[in-house]
């Protein structure tokens, strides 16, 4: 489908996890995708956001996954005929031995989710091998994917022999482990079944006007198939992260340390002197499943913080100071790389590294868009460049200001940009308002200022304890966001229904990081007659904005 920035439209973020239907298995998955669709298109939403759809390991995080192309298998639709070979006396007996009703309430309970899926493919598999030994389509499918594919079948039959744990660097007598051909085989066909689900997705939100996008995060796992088996292409000495972030007061350590992500540094003169292989390929993946992709933190392009420590030493470098730090680490200590942006010479240099690095993601994305998540510290040279390059960068209206930080307007805005007031690690609008009213604190300081500034961007008063969300603010933020000039304008889910649900607090392992769900199925949102009234006045607003 046609995307372009001459047209402004509206989208909806959905964590797919978060989606339920009434037949699901405890998780969102492509079936709930196309109720989504259907539901957001009735609205007048004309694109869904997605986080990573990438297989993940122990942590469940989209963005830490085990493979820079897998899809991970509980994204699938699970149902009897779905896959063809999934038999209906399988899935009952498979099915049977859950209790699907608890399974369904909550959160994801990724214990059972995971080996449950896993139990219906395989049984779908066994079938399929009786059927069709030789099916042409899974042949041509593993041949066109055999620059990721073989090393992943290997990695994920080595981490299934080592208990389902990821972490290679612990597993047992790797040197003469078996490897053994079927269950590779069976990997396999779970990513053949895997891309032929998302791209009947695609196809679908074509149809009916939609359009997927999905999002790469710039680094990859260290505990992954691509660091397994490519080691050479990372710098694995250092851990990718970024510099210390007041915003998030939810983490001591980010406030003073940073985010330490953990990902490794990319060997960039390697990847070069090979023509960027690792990367293409992952370019390529992408856009087979959605019409535009967001990269997390673009700004690792042009230069990452790195942390001389893996993400497990960070409770113990907590307390330190500097010199302390050093002590511990033998006189290594955090830092942006390749170089800083302290002089002309070194921002100039990572501007032109940065810019061939995207070029060379630009020419495998082909007529697929490019959109760039640019936030956080974000050197002056970064946004230009991006848009001589043609890659939309992030507006949040309570972080653009101008140098004497006034709120910079909605009609200000370049249009090749996405405007929106969340990511999903941010907390939602309605659980900001809480918090900004309902105590004295650092954190609820912050929150009356976001409040302030984004009331300053839709052109009201800031609220006080005497104001009311959805009759003073609700109406009158998402109306500014909607006609404002960005191409694209996103609702975070939750921020549209009003709740206070968050997706993940960075730099903590909350259980409900990537796990939390929506409060009811799909075909039942907006049910309530005030949910019903909201939703149909951002039906009006976007009507009045143009953006239908």
């Amino acid at each position: 489908m046609t995307l372009s920035p001459n047209d402004r439209i509206a989208g909806l973020l959905a964590p797919l996890f978060a989606l339920r239907t009434e037949s699901d298995l405890g998780i969102g998955d492509t079936e709930a995708l196309r109720q989504f669709i259907d539901w957001s298109r009735k609205l007048g939403f004309q694109l869904v956001q997605l986080l990573p759809i990438n297989e993940t390991g122990g942590d469940h995080s989209a963005y830490n996954a085990i493979s820079s192309r897998a899809i991970d298998p509980t994204t699938l639709h699970l149902a009897p005929g779905s896959p063809e070979d999934l038999s209906a006396a399988d899935f009952a007996e498979v099915t049977g031995a859950v209790d699907l009703p608890t399974l369904r309430r909550g959160g994801v309970k990724y214990e059972i989710v995971k080996p449950l899926k896993k139990t219906l493919l395989e049984r779908a598999f066994a079938r399929f091998r009786e059927r069709a030994p030789n099916d042409a389509s899974f042949a041509s499918f593993c041949a066109a994917e055999r620059a990721w594919l073989d090393d992943y079948t290997r990695f994920r039959v080595l981490m299934e022999e080592n208990d389902e744990r990821e972490t290679w660097d612990q597993w047992s007598d790797l040197e003469r482990a078996e490897v053994s051909p079927e269950r590779r085989q069976f990997f396999a066909y779970v990513q053949w079944i895997a891309h032929e689900q998302w791209r009947a997705v695609k196809a679908y939100a074509a149809e009916r006007g939609v359009a997927l996008m999905g999002d790469i995060p710039f680094g990859v796992s260290y505990y992954s198939a691509d660091v397994f088996a490519h080691p050479e292409i990372f710098r694995l000495e250092w851990s990718g992260g970024a510099p210390p972030e007041p915003y998030f007061k939810d983490d001591a350590f980010t406030q003073k340390w940073g985010q330490n992500w953990g990902i490794p540094l990319y060997d960039w003169n390697k990847m070069r002197s090979r023509n960027f292989p690792w990367w293409r390929q992952r370019i390529r993946g992408v856009k087979e499943i959605f019409h535009v992709f967001r990269i997390d933190h673009i700004l690792g392009f042009y230069r990452i913080y790195a942390f001389p420590w893996r993400p497990r030493s960070n409770p113990e470098i907590l307390p330190l100071g500097w010199e302390e730090m050093l002590a511990r680490t033998g006189g290594r200590a955090p830092h942006f790389f390749p170089r800083d942006d302290q002089s002309w010479e070194n921002c100039e240099a990572n501007r032109r590294e940065g810019e061939e690095y995207l070029r060379v993601v630009l020419e495998e994305a082909g007529a697929t868009r490019v959109v760039g998540e640019d936030l956080g510290t974000v050197p002056v040279y970064v946004r230009p460049n991006l848009r001589s390059l043609g890659i939309a960068g992030f507006k949040v209206p309570q972080w653009e200001n101008t140098p004497d930080q006034q709120t910079i307007p909605g009609q200000a805005y370049e249009r090749l940009s996405v405007a929106t007031f969340a990511t999903h690690d941010h907390k939602p609008l309605r659980a900001l308002w809480e918090e900004a009213f309902a105590e004295t604190s650092a954190s609820s300081e912050q929150a009356r200022h976001d409040l302030a500034k984004i009331a300053t961007f839709a052109g009201i008063p800031p609220p006080d304890e005497s104001s009311d969300y959805l009759r003073d603010f609700y109406p009158a933020i998402f109306d500014a966001l909607f006609r404002c000039e960005s191409w694209l304008a996103i609702v975070m889910i939750t921020d549209l229904l009003g709740r206070k649900d968050r997706f993940n607090v960075p730099g903590t392992a909350a259980r409900s990081n990537w796990s939390r769900r929506l409060h009811t199925t799909v075909k039942k949102l907006g049910g309530g007659h005030a949910l019903q009234r909201q939703l149909r006045l951002v039906h009006r607003l976007l009507e009045n904005s143009g953006r239908i």
